[in-house]
């Protein structure tokens, strides 16, 4: 190479440096911009009807383990930085801008354009919607989406690659401890925190029984071993659940109780609603179920007599069983379900609903939430796609990432299916952080194949 040619190589050089730079930049401004604009729609951050129980615990440092005890202890550490929902809605946006615009900077180096459109991903409705709303879901969905890019950034910073795994390693472990049914996703995400570079399907599946029951083991150990949480019997939900669908598509009841005959034709009619099972808990029309299995005289919701029933109901009538989870999961993934907790904003005292800032989003929300966008059922299309489509690059580091999350995403969303109890849009959350997040990635791919390919 002449002398010329090496100072036009080092002046190209020089530029393509100061213009990554300049993106980089720009990709920090949009990020500081989106969490400004988070705030202001939607200060103090919502405090929904489960986390005002999960903060209550959190103050008397009482916990149960109805909802994540695990999460009562953190906005216990955060509270005294701003107490009340404002600290943990703090938390929830702050983690959520910090997953985005890492994963931004990291793919803007390698593509200007995709790099600079990621960060408005993070303003799509059914991701933004949430992000002011406390709910475990919510919290669950960006502690394992920042844990994912953190494995992203350990392959381009070598020097703390290995604290970049261990603090991705514990975020993916808090997620189980927010939301136990994630043992099944969570080795996926666990195997790709292990080895970020590539996604090998041989050792994640020798790693998946390993890891899972570390998983299982950890929820225990920190519910009732650290925090000494009370034991409420949240899987009983499902069984009563189950119960009452095995029950309505048989027309006999499988309840370990006698029903009086108008309970009885009850139970078989107008108590089953695929949506969620609180219509055998507190709402209308059957809350009598729960009432008679929780009677303090012969308790029965939480004992072994439920367990058993609901092992005979499954055994006697699996058919019955398989139709009314079938009838569930249609229900969750292909129709319109609930997205936000619209019925705490109707009334006109409430101060929140009613804000400048909030009540665009909440007109937005009224347009968009009978469509297919707040269908659970096609972000898991999307998810599958993107996992397809990144698939013949998993042996590269944005490829690892796209396949790793979405394939986390799937297992996760599937596992409603088996132990789903109610069907708000809240629960695919996840899945919609993990598919917007993978596709930049998978399009990096893409785009990167093309251009070697020309």
């Amino acid at each position: 190479m002449t002398a010329i040619e090496n100072k036009r190589a080092v002046a190209s050089s020089s530029r393509a440096a100061h213009a990554t730079t300049a993106c980089e930049r720009l990709v920090l401004l949009i990020i500081v911009a989106g969490f400004a604009v988070t705030v202001l729609v939607f200060y103090p951050g919502y405090s929904t009807a489960d986390a005002r129980y999960v903060y209550a615990d959190a103050l008397a440092w009482d916990f149960g383990d109805w909802q994540s005890p695990v999460m009562g202890l953190l906005w216990r550490l955060v509270d005294p930085l701003a107490p009340g929902s404002l600290s943990m809605f703090l938390l929830t946006a702050g983690l959520y801008w910090l997953a985005f615009g890492v994963l931004a900077l990291i793919i803007v180096r390698r593509s200007a354009l995709l790099g600079l459109l990621t960060p408005f991903a993070a303003l799509a409705p059914p991701a933004f919607f949430f992000v002011g709303m406390i709910w475990r879901d919510v919290l669950f969905g960006v502690v394992w989406l920042l844990a994912a890019v953190l494995c992203f950034a350990a392959t381009q910073r070598l020097r703390t690659k290995p604290w970049l795994q261990i603090a991705a390693i514990i975020l993916i472990g808090l997620g189980v401890l927010l939301r136990p049914n994630a043992v099944i996703a969570a080795p996926v995400l666990a195997a790709y925190a292990a080895w970020p570079t590539r996604f090998d399907v041989r050792r994640t599946a020798l790693a998946f029984l390993p890891a899972a029951l570390l998983f299982c083991t950890l929820v225990p150990l920190i519910y009732y071993g650290v925090l000494g949480a009370k034991r409420q019997n949240p899987l009983h939900s499902i069984f009563v659940f189950d119960l009452g669908g095995i029950t309505h598509f048989t027309g006999e009841n499988h309840f370990p109780v006698a029903w009086s005959p108008a309970q009885m034709m009850q139970l078989t009619s107008s108590c089953y609603d695929p949506v969620r099972w609180d219509t055998y808990w507190h709402a209308p029309p059957c809350p009598f179920v729960m009432q008679r299995l929780e009677r303090p005289d012969d308790v029965i919701f939480g004992t072994g007599r439920l367990v058993a029933a609901w092992w005979h109901a499954l055994a006697t009538h699996p058919l019955a069983y398989l139709r009314h989870r079938a009838t569930f999961t249609r229900q969750f993934l292909a129709r319109s379900n609930l997205v936000l907790p619209v019925w705490d904003w109707l009334d006109a005292a409430s101060s929140y609903g009613h804000r400048g800032a909030f009540t665009p989003l909440v007109a937005l929300h009224d347009l968009l939430q009978p469509t297919l966008l707040f269908r659970p059922g096609l972000w898991l299309i999307l998810a599958g796609t993107i996992g397809a489509l990144a698939w013949p690059a998993r042996s590269t580091p944005e490829g690892a990432f796209a396949t790793a999350v979405a394939t986390a995403a799937i297992a996760y969303v599937l596992t409603f299916s088996l132990l789903g109890v109610a069907a708000d849009f809240r629960y695919a959350y996840w899945c919609v952080l993990a598919t917007l997040a993978a596709a930049p990635a998978t399009a990096l791919t893409w785009q990167e194949r093309l251009a070697a390919a020309r």
